[in-house]
């Protein structure tokens, strides 16, 4: 089990969070209308960002790990393989696709939606967290 972080590092990690929710707001990553726009195969907006975030962070990690840098916290940068091959991951990204259809959203800018004026994220954060409860509770009898 990891140590709680101290005060020092949940401040970085909140500037963090703060811009990194600038730079999608800014880039209209949390625009309903891209969104949809990628879902429907109408616009290259959202694609062409995946495409560019996708290596652009692999060669991060990867050059993080072999300069010995750490996290946040101090620990080691590592990436563990899961296991449980490809039905885990079609259906997990299923189920997380057609809720990020339904809502416009997925995970990461919610917070962001809800402070540039989406009031109606706040019910779409009460049930991720809620979904997330859920996991926690059940997860012990999943197979993984």
């Amino acid at each position: 089990m990891t140590p709680m972080p101290a005060t020092r590092d949940l401040w970085l990690y909140f500037v963090a969070g703060t811009m990194f929710g600038i730079l999608i707001t800014k880039a209209e990553v949390i625009s309903w209308f891209r969104i949809q726009e990628m879902f429907r195969f109408q616009g290259f907006h959202m694609f062409g960002i995946f495409a560019t975030a996708l290596p652009v962070a692999i060669f991060t990690v990867q050059f993080l790990k072999r300069r010995g840098m750490r996290a946040f916290g101090g620990q080691p940068i590592t990436t563990v393989p899961k296991a449980g091959g490809f039905h885990r991951y079609a259906l997990g990204g299923s189920i997380f696709g057609v809720g990020w259809a339904i809502t416009g959203a997925c995970p990461g800018p919610l917070l962001a939606l809800l402070g540039s004026g989406v009031s109606v994220m706040a019910a779409v954060i009460v049930s991720a967290l809620a979904g997330t409860w859920t996991y926690g509770a059940v997860r012990h009898r999943l197979p993984h």
